[in-house]
Formats: C-alpha cells, sequence, structure tokens
C-alpha cells in the first residue's frame, strides 16, 4: 500500500495488489482505517488472507524521511538511556539500603521521593 499526502492536505492510499482498491482519508490514521475497509470490500471471504500482515509504505519527501530516521534513531538512544539510569539507581537504591540508609534518605540522596525509593526496593526482591 502507498500512501502518498496529496496538495489539499488527505493521504490517498491505494493497494497495489487489488486492482481498483483505492481510497483516501483526513489524517494519516483516517486513511489506514478506510483502507482496511477498502481491502475488506475488494475481497470476498474466500480470498482474504488470514492472519496476514498489512505493509503501509509512506510515500515523504527525502529530507522528511531523513528527520524520521533521526528521530526514530534518537528516542532509541533515549531509551536505552533511560533504561540505563533505571537500573544505576536500582543499583543505587539497593546499595543505600543494603547499608542501612533510610528510604528517606536514599530519596534525597538520589533525587526521587521516598516513595519512589521504596517502589524500587520492592521490586527488586
Amino acid at each position: 500500500m502507498d500512501y502518498v499526502r496529496n496538495q489539499d492536505g488527505r493521504w490517498s492510499v491505494s493497494v497495489h495488489e487489488l486492482e481498483g482498491c483505492f481510497t483516501y482519508g483526513k489524517t494519516l490514521a483516517q486513511a489506514r482505517e478506510r483502507v482496511r475497509e477498502a481491502i475488506a470490500v475488494s475481497m470476498d471471504d474466500r480470498r482474504r488472507p488470514r492472519g496476514g500482515k498489512v505493509v503501509d509504505h509512506v510515500n515523504l519527501p527525502p529530507k522528511a524521511r531523513a528527520a524520521l530516521k533521526r528521530a526514530a534513531s534518537a528516542r532509541a538512544r533515549v531509551e536505552s538511556i533511560e533504561a540505563a539510569a533505571r537500573e544505576s539507581t536500582a543499583e543505587a537504591v539497593r546499595a543505600l539500603v543494603e547499608m542501612g540508609v533510610s528510604v528517606r534518605d536514599a530519596g534525597e540522596l538520589l533525587g526521587l521521593s521516598h516513595q519512589r525509593v521504596h517502589q524500587i526496593t520492592h521490586a527488586s526482591r
């Protein structure tokens, strides 16, 4: 399926595998919903694929595609850093609690609420 943004801002969608299967939507989400409906209408039950995956191809200018790729890469890096920060925080909580520091003091040292320190302490058990 190819999605193309028209000059009027609507998204046109064509399904190359099904001759004459075409629709549009004001938003990308609406176009995705409508194309699934168009596919269902275009195919009878005998030909309808079971459990198949729909693959979208949104046609965008190279500059926009590159920006999307950079954004996805940056989000992936952030997710990785956040996971490392969560693990480091849990290690620090365990170390502080093991040495007898109170939950409140551990929270103060880590810049967290004592409730969050308590949650981390119980989640790691």
